[in-house]
């Protein structure tokens, strides 16, 4: 459960400057990860983007503070790092669906969003299917698209990737690459640094690369496989979520930080509901390593 009390002291440290500037480098240091790991992990837990959860909290402390009506409009908006009136008009209004000026009015709706918090889901037992497999490194060829560090708008990029492939000839060509595992169409984010961010929809394959493709090697590791069934994006969505907030807390694991997989089936690779699967990359947690080869604290 550590990772978890890491995520709670990131999400500490910016509601402690929600009205100073926000690091997102030193919030990724704080919960020990990258700042593209930290802002995707969020995502996934959260259900929104972090910069919209930020938002979403400046705008809700910023409407209490103009109904208490002790401070100008435009210094409120200042306070929470909007130096225009025009600026912190628009993110008011994209939070309230109002005016700041019409905030002060007795009546007027608002919208509140209290501060977020993390901790281990009681799902009532629902099950998840899994398996983990050590597997050698693993060779993908496909097309790809840079990606932001920023998660927002990955949230646009990605989608339109995929449906624009799904529309061109690439994508008969790619499932016919397909002869190793993990079998299928593969959707692949790969991070590599700040301004390496991909992703790939590819096949595992050995073949010759073909012209106009691009190839990438996932290193060798140990992946949790879990498997979905459903509309493919929520189902992806969905196990990434009970991944960090159910399996991973107890598992003894800790998250990797490599290229996620997401695997669909190469048959009909426009279709967007059946069966699924997701290959995230683990490791063993420090306090599991130092007690190997004796009795374990893991606690249950």
């Amino acid at each position: 459960m550590e990772w978890m009390k890491q995520l709670s002291r990131a999400i500490d440290y910016i509601e402690n400057n929600l009205t100073g500037d926000i690091s997102y480098e030193e919030a990724a240091q704080i919960a020990c990860c990258s700042t593209y790991y930290f802002q995707r992990m969020f995502s996934y837990v959260a259900g929104i983007p972090l910069s919209d959860y930020i938002r979403r909290r400046r705008m809700t402390i910023a409407a209490f503070e103009l109904q208490a009506g002790e401070a100008k409009v435009m210094d409120i908006g200042v306070k929470y790092g909007y130096v225009t009136p025009t600026s912190f008009n628009r993110a008011f209004q994209a939070v309230h669906g109002v005016a700041p000026t019409v905030a002060r009015r007795e009546g007027t709706k608002l919208n509140a969003y209290p501060r977020i918090s993390f901790s281990i889901q009681v799902t009532g037992g629902e099950r998840m299917r899994y398996r983990i497999e050590t597997k050698d490194p693993i060779r993908i060829v496909g097309v790809k698209v840079a990606l932001q560090e920023e998660q927002e708008q990955n949230f646009k990029i990605v989608p339109e990737f995929w449906d624009a492939t799904l529309k061109s000839n690439v994508i008969a060509e790619i499932c016919q690459l397909t002869n190793q595992t993990p079998h299928g169409i593969l959707g692949v984010s790969v991070y590599q640094n700040p301004e390496k961010i991909d992703y790939y929809i590819a096949a595992a394959t050995d073949k010759t690369v073909p012209e106009k493709l691009a190839e990438y090697e996932i290193p060798a590791a140990t992946w949790v496989i879990f498997e979905g069934d459903g509309h493919f994006q929520e189902s992806v969505q969905t196990i990434f979520k009970r991944f960090l907030t159910e399996w991973l807390p107890f598992s003894g694991y800790e998250y990797a930080e490599l290229p996620d997989i997401e695997v669909y089936p190469a048959g009909n690779p426009k279709i967007k509901i059946g069966h699924s699967e997701v290959w995230i990359a683990v490791k063993k947690a420090k306090q599991y390593k130092e007690t190997e080869g004796g009795e374990s604290n893991a606690g249950y």
